[in-house]
């Protein structure tokens, strides 16, 4: 399962990386400038995309390379305590896009949908090996 939840976690830089990518962009249109509702450079130029002087896809980068840090030594409690911060903080963003720029990024769906698989195979897993450990206790 580790190396599912590391290729998931390369998946989510690659999205990060792109996603940085236009934040940094100053000229031409977004190349996911698909029409009113689904603009990348739109998001990602909102005041929404940095975080304490930081942009959110950096800390998106960070994340990942942490969740797939702890999927690959099998942290399994930190990978899960990671994975729903991961969580939370993507959510988090979905609001801001769907409910106050009213604009969505792929870039951003993409990653919250793999850090929403990434959550649930951390939680398979974490909820296995204390299965695991529980029963080798009572043979």
């Amino acid at each position: 399962m580790r190396y599912v939840l590391v290729i998931f976690a390369a998946l989510g830089i690659v999205a990060s990386t792109l996603a940085l990518r236009e934040h940094y962009r100053t000229e031409g249109d977004s190349p996911c400038s698909i029409n009113e509702r689904w603009d990348c450079g739109i998001v990602n130029h909102s005041p929404y995309a940095m975080l304490a002087g930081i942009p959110v896809a950096v800390l998106g980068i960070a994340g990942y390379l942490l969740i797939g840090a702890l999927a690959w030594r099998r942290a399994n409690r930190l990978l899960l305590a990671a994975a729903l911060s991961g969580l939370a903080f993507s959510l988090y963003l979905a609001h801001i896009e769907a409910h106050v720029l009213g604009v969505w990024c792929i870039y951003c769906v993409i990653s919250l949908v793999d850090i929403s698989l990434i959550t649930a195979l951390a939680l398979g897993t974490t909820v296995a090996s204390l299965f695991r450990k529980s029963s080798q206790r009572v043979s």
